[in-house]
């Protein structure tokens, strides 16, 4: 699937992974479609790459429906989805005054992580088995989970179940979807300078990148788009979840 004046959504477009990638797709020719619920940030790339912006809670059915009919009115049937729509605050288990950490924030992790993936990819793969293909396929998803997924740390178990999930359902999506020539893939990235890590201290910051064996840095939302555009742009990568994380493998803490 190439970019030249193909239709593409990224989720949690307005800033970090999906800023990036929305970026590279912009180059490439495509007429993105931005959702996020940031309205400031999105509107504003939305105006830098020539695109567009939706407000979107990507956990919503209707939203994300009419959202994804927005989007088609503006530039014909989107081809290409990425999923980059997170959150991720930490929090153990039990809290320091013994106490069972309150289920509602593990469920709106799960929610908005796992589900609302899965709920834009539904959605989208729905509308696009309608096109006619492009060459042998008609589209493709990429989702985003994270090492977490395999290697989670303390404070982590909301998020790495989310980001778990999104691997775990990776294959059978691509499987679900198979018959309608719609290639699904999974990006597992390690730690990179995203809104999620903005918040830690410039010392917790360098802890982090020390971890990684090589290159010894935190990674770059534009490596990350570079990879999505690969598993867009070659037809034979299919079903597979791909880190990229300069092989750290993450330490308890």
């Amino acid at each position: 699937m190439q970019f030249e004046s193909i239709a593409a959504i990224v989720t949690g477009g307005a800033s970090g992974l999906g800023a990036a990638t929305a970026r590279l797709l912009a180059r490439g020719g495509a007429k993105v479609s931005l959702f996020d619920l940031n309205q400031d940030l999105g509107s504003a790339l939305a105006a830098e790459i020539g695109g567009r912006f939706e407000k979107v809670d990507v956990t919503s059915e209707t939203e994300v429906i009419a959202a994804i009919a927005a989007a088609e009115a503006a530039y014909g049937i989107a081809r290409i989805l990425v999923n980059c729509a997170g959150i991720g605050a930490p929090a153990k288990t039990i809290l320091r005054d013994g106490s069972p950490q309150p289920i509602v924030k593990f469920r709106r992790i799960i929610e908005v992580n796992l589900i609302g993936s899965y709920n834009v990819a539904s959605k989208f793969a729905a509308r696009l088995a309608t096109a006619e293909p492009i060459g042998e396929e008609r589209g493709v998803i990429v989702n985003t989970a994270s090492v977490a997924a395999f290697d989670g740390q303390v404070g982590q178990c909301a998020y790495s179940a989310s980001k778990a999930g999104i691997a775990g359902m990776t294959l059978p999506l691509a499987r679900d979807l198979a018959s309608h020539l719609i290639r699904v893939n999974t990006i597992a990235p390690g730690v990179f300078m995203t809104p999620i890590l903005e918040a830690l201290t410039p010392e917790a910051l360098a802890s982090l990148a020390s971890q990684v064996p090589m290159p010894a840095r935190l990674g770059r939302p534009e490596e990350y788009a570079e990879l999505a555009g690969q598993l867009i742009s070659n037809a034979y990568v299919n079903g597979e979840t791909i880190r990229i994380d300069g092989s750290i493998r993450m330490a308890p803490r």
